[in-house]
């Protein structure tokens, strides 16, 4: 108490005024304490007109005059002699008898709430609703005004009420009122005035229950605004409340848990808030112990994490199972195995090991790939007292599923029964998605089958196993079946499994269908989600829809969705390949002020969408950019830029690249090799260009379809033809078959060169193959023909030609005439000369146009 008092006393000596007078001192009694002092020529009566608050004071007017009352936060009272309220105003109900009726009393406040609440229920906020309020209750009672709070679910039709009220009475409302109004703002997530009404309460000297505190960082933490909870417990602090115990504790935990505790900083709110909570405190917080060292633990600060154990000991307290069991949860998450396995071992000290501390161990043994280990400790526990659960043969059963041992999964899904427990749905769905995995599906759907045999209700995660196999094994059919299935059973498919079977169709090729899950995911009461837009722009993009992305980009913005690494490299790529590079450059920049730092891929799609327009220099500068951020980069980024480089002729730069690649140890693929050497070909260099396929051999690099089609295209082109045709053989021998492009060059070259019989051979085989040879092929072969004295064949062909609807030149023709005319062929060399002398008119006629 006399803390309490020469806290107010400092506040008084502050020199708080009001137009009648000046607070000097503080009574000293008890009774005197609970109210306020004012120096004022007469003792001002309980305040019953409008107020405002003022920093610690309450102003009032009355008649032209401005009062301040000073607050004391010891009572809600503003003087010591305020009168009784009159019958009826005091929440009780007074009977013509005179005697209380307390039941009477609560009947009259229900009743008195319901019409109030109809009222606001039923009409707009305004002089209607206000006028309809007075009717009711010309002055609100406590209780009235309590039960009306307690009933709405709308903020700000709860703050007008709350205001007017306040407006009528011309008194300040009762903690209980306050509290109930700031229950609703935690309930509807609107904080905007909660500094506010904070600020009154404190003025007011009312007290925060411990429930409303509970629920605003409830309320924070549930919408994700992390760092509005911390505000909020600083808030509460700033006007003098003390938070409760079990807020600081709900706070710490959220964050604590948060991911990106290192990056995000807020593990150092946590640990403020922690040892806020923890001072003068004399016996620790078991609970806030355990989530400070799994918060340290996420972070990957071990040593912190055992001083808090330390210190732990040092209050004399022994460390419990769930602090080591925290710490051995986030050392197997960072793969710290042998650690983790020394502090089970001095654990042992302090605690014993439980069933959860086994199967922690034995997780991780697991997904490391120690087998055998994980089988030892399973002996241990059982030597222990302590038997497998059905989470432990889960763990087993999921880790070794993942690690492609089947055949030891399958042995402990057997023997389950011998363990003393039977296999769950999880059981059942782990090594379901094990086989299917690993291409065994029908194996997988077997299982499936024996599930439902075994009573259990399959759920959207064992069907999404089920169709995301199906499908990745080329049985689309069986995927779409398996989702029908699901439907018939009257399983709900949730947004994970529509997201995956929309990939899945677009993976598959399927566009359209791709975009009805699309649409489908609203149908089945989803919002769609960044996964959602990033699998629909992928698909599209990658089935030449990528003009789409711009449009289903900002319906994406419009929907909220929050853009993670994935959406914007998604996104990112779409607008490259729409040829929108600079909107894709804006939004690298964007998601590096959010946060994600561009990865390999980010930069990437921009250097090659830089690179696809010729604008070399910035792609360069950004190639250089994502160096010097530590992105290393991978063979698509330097083949996508040798590429780029190399179309322009800008050879000696393709090559310097070329040359960094390699000395950075990556290996140039395919790909580059074909970059490179479309380059030199285009550039006539076609010495260099076989001196890179050599080089390309020797690397171990086979030369594909493409590489063989680059070559034979150039060597035609600087009429190479013999060269040509051995890269022809070789390409055969190995295999490969040859492009639509490759053969008609090929068949021309041949003619060109007089080597009528294979280019005619090719030409048929070509067909055959259900190729269309076109114009340049034609042409090729009747000029051919004709030059090696074949007239008759050259004329078939000028037929087929004729019949395909392709163009013939005049040359063709010409040449063909003469050959005709030499074979004594008169009446087809008629023919052509009446093609001919119709080829002269149209282009006669053309001319005269």
């Amino acid at each position: 108490m006399a803390a309490a008092r020469a806290r107010v006393v400092t506040r008084c000596r502050h020199g708080v005024h009001g137009n009648d007078g000046l607070f000097e001192t503080l009574p000293t009694s008890q009774e005197q304490a609970t109210s306020v002092a004012c120096t004022t020529q007469a003792a001002p009566s309980p305040p019953r007109w409008p107020f405002s608050v003022a920093g610690n004071r309450v102003i009032c007017r009355k008649g032209g005059r401005f009062i301040s009352y000073l607050c004391h936060r010891s009572c809600r009272r503003f003087t010591s002699d305020r009168p009784s309220p009159p019958a009826g105003e005091g929440g009780r109900f007074v009977d013509a008898g005179g005697n209380h009726s307390v039941n009477a009393g609560k009947e009259q406040t229900r009743a008195t709430v319901d019409e109030v609440c109809r009222v606001l229920d039923g009409n707009p906020w305004g002089p209607e609703a206000e006028r309809l309020l007075s009717e009711i209750h010309g002055k609100p009672n406590r209780e009235v005004i309590f039960g009306v709070l307690k009933r709405q679910t709308d903020l700000n039709l709860a703050l007008k009420y709350f205001r007017w009220v306040e407006k009528i009475t011309a008194e300040p409302h009762s903690v209980e009122a306050y509290n109930s109004v700031l229950m609703i703002l935690a309930a509807t997530r609107k904080y905007d005035c909660l500094e506010k009404l904070l600020e009154e309460m404190s003025i007011l000297g009312y007290g925060l229950s411990n429930n409303v505190c509970i629920e605003l960082v409830k309320s924070f933490i549930k919408s994700r605004r992390l760092r509005g909870a911390v505000d909020s417990m600083q808030m509460l602090r700033k006007f003098k409340f003390r938070p409760a115990f079990s807020a600081y504790t709900t706070l710490i935990g959220a964050l604590a848990n948060a991911r990106v505790l290192w990056k995000a900083n807020r593990l150092s709110e946590a640990v403020e808030l922690f040892e806020e909570m923890e001072q003068d405190r004399k016996v620790p917080c078991a609970f806030a112990y355990n989530t400070m060292i799994m918060g340290y633990g996420s972070a990957g600060l071990f040593s912190d994490a055992y001083k808090l154990l330390d210190r732990l000991r040092e209050k004399g307290c022994i460390p419990s199972v769930v602090a080591y069991n925290s710490i051995l949860t986030c050392l197997g998450r960072k793969g710290k195995v042998d650690e983790a396995l020394n502090l089970f071992e001095e654990m042992k000290k302090d605690a014993e090991p439980n069933l959860s501390t086994y199967n922690i161990i034995i997780d991780m043994l697991c997904t490391s790939g120690k087998v055998e280990a994980a089988f030892q400790i399973q002996d241990t526990m059982e030597n222990a007292g302590l038997f497998p659960n059905v989470l432990t043969v889960n763990i087993m059963v999921d880790r070794l599923c993942k690690s492609q041992k089947l055949d030891e999964a399958w042995k402990i899904f057997e023997g389950i029964s011998q363990k003393g427990c039977t296999p769950d749905s999880v059981t059942y769905c782990s090594l379901i998605d094990g086989l299917g995995r690993t291409g065994k599906v029908d194996e997988a759907y077997r299982l499936f089958e024996r599930m439902l045999d075994a009573g259990h209700n399959p759920n959207a995660v064992v069907y999404t196993s089920l169709i995301r196999n199906f499908f990745r094994h080329d049985r689309k059919e069986d995927g779409h079946k398996i989702f029908k299935d699901m439907n018939r059973r009257g399983c709900l498919p949730d947004l994970i499994l529509l997201n995956t079977y929309m990939d899945c169709a677009f993976k598959a090729g399927e566009v359209e269908k791709g975009r009805s899950i699309f649409e489908d995911i609203r149908a089945h009461g989803f919002s769609p989600d960044a996964r959602s837009y990033s699998i629909l722009i992928h698909g599209l993009t990658k089935a030449g829809h990528a003009q789409e992305t711009y449009k289903l980009f900002y319906d994406m913005k419009e929907q909220g969705c929050v853009l993670d690494t994935l959406a914007y490299n998604t996104v990112i790529d779409g607008f490259c390949k729409a040829g929108k590079v600079d909107k894709a450059y804006q939004l690298l920049e964007e998601m590096k002020v959010q946060g994600h730092p561009p990865t390999v891929v980010t930069y990437g799609s921009v250097i090659d969408g830089l690179a696809k327009i010729d604008r070399l220099d910035e792609a360069y500068m950004l190639f250089e950019e994502a160096k010097s951020h530590g992105t290393v980069l991978n063979v698509v980024v330097y083949s996508n830029l040798i590429d780029g480089f190399g179309k322009v002729g800008r050879i000696d730069e393709a090559y310097l690249i070329m040359e960094e690649m390699m000395q950075k140890g990556i290996t140039p693929n395919v790909y580059t090799w074909n970059c490179l050497i479309d380059a030199l070909v285009k550039a006539e260099e076609i010495s260099e260009a076989l001196v890179c396929l050599q080089s390309m051999k020797e690397m171990k690099c086979a030369p594909n379809t493409y590489t063989y089609s680059i070559l034979i295209n150039g060597l035609c082109r600087v009429q190479k033809y013999n060269k040509a045709f051995v890269f022809w053989q070789e390409m055969q021998k190995q295999g490969l078959v040859p492009s639509v492009v490759t053969y008609t060059t090929m068949i021309s070259g041949l003619a060109k060169v007089g080597n009528v019989t294979e280019a005619n051979r090719l030409f048929e085989k070509f067909k055959a193959s259900g190729g269309i040879p076109d114009s340049v092929s034609f042409n090729a072969l009747i000029v051919g023909m004709s030059n090696a004295n074949r007239a008759m064949d050259a004329y078939r062909i000028f037929e087929e030609t004729r019949l395909r609807g392709c163009k013939l030149s005049a040359k063709t023709c010409i040449v063909l005439l003469d050959s005709l005319h030499k074979a004594e062929c008169l009446e087809q060399a008629a023919i052509v000369g009446a093609v001919l002398r119709e080829m002269a008119k149209s282009q006669h006629a053309a001319r005269s146009l």
